[in-house]
């Protein structure tokens, strides 16, 4: 009797031994799988759409379109304070940024000359081209002026033309895609309006700008135009160019100057002693910090400058 109740205190004791290895088995595989679920949530964050812009203006429109966006990664190809792309060569670094995108964005119109170079080595990347649909180009022979942006008309188009891409190479955000687009949609209109009825005098003004990055504003003003290719340095001018320039503006009576923030006044500052013209250095969203809204800034910094040819 007594073996008997021994042998079945051992069952129970057995029965109670396993019930709790397969609660603690049962525990151990629980966290076994919470470890696992968050590991691969940050692979799925690992697995960004990286995109690549080409230069400064290009880099500003695309962190304004993205903001918000998930499991993207941006990065600018060239340098912010590089400026204009005309003459610009790939680093071996440039091709690095290239190397894993998944999207490249360009002004587009030729400035990016390097850009075959990209599309050979690199066949399967996304290419979207900012400035295809801008109709109104400025083109003299067969020159195009491709620095569109200084329109705000134009900066428009090309941000239409980014989320229309954006979203179709990328349509997990093309929510936020498209409702970053009518933000910053609604500031440059609003921008625009200003231009549009603060400026109005300036219509039909004459000017000379030595920086052909502006030329697309002082159309956007009305204003009649004379453009000189400069390289953005305006030491680059010849002497005969400078005479040429200076007949032309007392014959004409052209008493504006054009030429832009990070540019050498030297020429500009001889045109203004021989003709009595006055100098306006304006911003051309080329070169800048890293800011969202440097854009946005530069122009109504441009639009205070401007009032004072209203004004004079």
């Amino acid at each position: 009797m007594i073996k008997k109740s021994i042998e079945e205190r051992e069952k129970k004791m057995r029965k109670k031994w396993w019930i709790f290895l397969i609660i603690i088995l049962a525990i151990i595989a629980l966290v076994g799988i919470l470890l696992v679920i968050p590991k691969k949530k940050s692979e799925l964050k690992e697995g960004k759409t990286k995109i690549v812009t080409s230069f400064y203006p290009i880099y500003i429109m695309t962190l304004n379109l993205t903001q918000g966006a998930q499991n993207i990664e941006i990065t600018n190809l060239a340098q912010n304070d590089v400026g204009c792309l005309h003459d610009y060569t790939l680093s071996t670094a440039d091709m690095k940024k290239i190397e894993n995108a998944d999207i490249l964005i360009q002004n587009g119109l030729g400035l990016e000359n390097f850009i075959d170079k990209i599309i050979e080595a690199y066949s399967n990347l996304k290419i979207i081209n900012s400035g295809e649909e801008i109709i109104n180009k400025i083109q003299e022979g067969d020159k195009v002026n491709p620095h569109i942006w200084t329109s705000i008309e134009n900066y428009t188009k090309q941000i239409e033309v980014i989320t229309q891409k954006l979203c179709e190479y990328n349509p997990e955000n093309a929510q936020i895609y498209q409702a970053n687009y009518q933000k910053y949609l609604k500031t440059l209109n609003d921008l625009k309006l200003e231009y549009n009825t603060k400026l109005q005098k300036l219509n039909g003004s004459k000017v000379i700008c030595l920086n052909e990055t502006l030329t697309y504003l002082a159309r956007d003003l009305q204003m009649q135009v004379t453009s000189v290719e400069t390289n953005h340095e305006e030491s680059t001018l010849s002497a005969d160019t400078v005479k040429n320039i200076i007949e032309k503006m007392k014959q004409e009576n052209i008493k504006i100057i054009f030429v832009g923030s990070e540019d050498d006044l030297k020429n500009a500052q001889t045109l203004a002693a021989e003709t009595g013209a006055k100098i306006y250095s304006l911003e051309t969203a080329m070169v800048g910090e890293v800011n969202k809204d440097a854009y946005i800034t530069k122009m109504t910094e441009n639009l205070e400058v401007l009032k004072q040819i209203e004004n004079r």
